[in-house]
């Protein structure tokens, strides 16, 4: 017997790809994914050397404001490159890693000319 507040409609669930982003079909999905990466690093950041926005902007050379936007995820003014300065700043190391989603490429960096050489059109 179904409560007043039950549905007896089924719900459909679909997995996500990881990239909210791009599930969305947002243009650009992969630099969002990117930079909305870098801000959530940002905010930890920060908070992990226990900074206010006001001193985090002193040490990024921003204004508070600018800061604020970047923790709330308000980033259509910032590049990738110049999240990742900020990060830097924040006293952040980084290690670049590269992957191929191509077992036959395995090792290899996923350039067009390597696929087309190996008979690979498409990924």
């Amino acid at each position: 017997m179904s409560g007043p507040n039950e549905s007896t409609e089924e719900i459909t669930i679909t997995p996500g790809s990881g990239n909210v982003f791009a599930d969305l079909g947002l243009k650009d999905a992969d630099t969002l994914m990117a930079k909305s990466v870098l801000a959530i690093h940002i905010k930890r950041a920060i908070k992990a050397r226990g900074l206010t926005q006001a001193a985090a902007a002193d040490i990024l050379g921003l204004d508070q404001p600018k800061v604020s936007a970047i923790t709330s995820g308000r980033l259509d003014d910032f590049s990738t490159d110049r999240l990742l300065r900020f990060l830097n700043e924040l006293g952040a190391t980084f290690k670049s890693r590269f992957q191929c989603r191509i077992p036959k490429l395995a090792g290899m960096l996923c350039l067009p000319d390597v696929r087309s050489r190996c008979g690979i059109t498409a990924f």
